[in-house]
């Protein structure tokens, strides 16, 4: 067991601090956060020339370095060699709080290893704004961050979350967000759903609806920026009616192999096609689209 008083002098060494940083809008850089990185003595920063903008706003001239996935196995004791020298350290993300879809999580679990205080400056973050403005549940949530890009281990994480009755927050890079939504359809039909990207940003923009009415729009309308997907849990009970029983037969196959097999079965494509959209609950324009795109 390990004990820390955060604000209980510490003569041993110094302090990392993970600070948050605007998502977007720089008016929501807290006043705390500022202090913190004007009186540290460095910034760790995981990307030093988008850092240098914002410390060049708030008047910050605290030295920065890098701490990114490509350096982090080098950097991590360098850093840990200086807070053990009693100097403190201020860790940050190119946007919102550090820690979360990136390599920080590493060294706060090294500082703590060496008994070095860490203590957590709040902030804006991308997954909570999008959640309480989604009108989704927010009672019970899971944060999956970014799906693998592979799309074998992307279905397998989509498998493993289709019963959680939790609302579900995602990351998505604009130019994988329809082909994530449509494994999204596949795997866990056509439920309700929020994408919201550039948030805090003048275009900021806000799309409520069905998974696949967010497939028809974004079919359109190819996104930009970086999105956050909410959607909705699986219906209560889910996984109680589950528990012991035997999943679908075509439960592991993918959407390709599920049309093919019925094909192998004396069907004509277009009927497949059709026996499969009534088994997933897909459309059939969905499930055509994607088996010629050999998804």
């Amino acid at each position: 067991m390990q004990q820390q008083k955060s604000y209980i002098a510490n003569n041993r060494s110094g302090t990392l601090y993970l600070v948050a940083t605007p998502i977007g809008n720089l008016e929501d850089m807290t006043y705390r956060a500022v202090r913190t990185l004007n009186e540290v003595d460095i910034i760790a920063a995981e990307d030093t020339r988008v850092t240098r903008k914002l410390t060049s706003h708030f008047n910050i001239a605290t030295p920065l370095i890098s701490y990114h996935e490509h350096n982090r196995r080098k950097q991590e004791q360098r850093l840990l060699e200086q807070l053990r020298q009693g100097e403190s350290i201020a860790l940050v993300s190119d946007a919102g709080l550090p820690a979360i879809s990136d390599p920080g999580g590493e060294l706060v679990r090294a500082a703590l290893t060496h008994d070095i205080p860490v203590i957590p400056i709040p902030g804006a973050n991308a997954a909570l704004s999008a959640l309480i403005g989604s009108g989704m549940a927010t009672d019970r949530f899971l944060f999956l961050g970014f799906l693998p890009r592979e799309r074998g281990a992307c279905r397998e994480m989509l498998k493993q979350w289709r019963l959680t009755e939790a609302t579900v927050l995602l990351y998505e890079a604009p130019h994988r967000l329809l082909a994530t939504l449509r494994l999204i359809q596949n795997e866990w039909g056509n439920r309700s759903g929020a994408v919201v990207r550039e948030l805090t940003k003048q275009h900021e923009e806000w799309l409520r609806g069905t998974v696949q009415e967010l497939i028809n729009w974004f079919t359109e309308t190819p996104p930009r920026g970086e999105c956050t997907l909410i959607l909705e849990g699986a219906p209560l009970g889910s996984m109680r009616q589950y528990e012991g029983e035997q999943l679908p037969w075509w439960h592991e196959l993918s959407l390709k192999e599920h049309v093919d097999h019925f094909i192998s079965e004396g069907l004509t494509t277009r009927d497949a096609i059709k026996r499969v959209a009534i088994d997933g609950g897909l459309s059939r324009r969905d499930v055509y689209n994607d088996y010629h795109s050999g998804r």
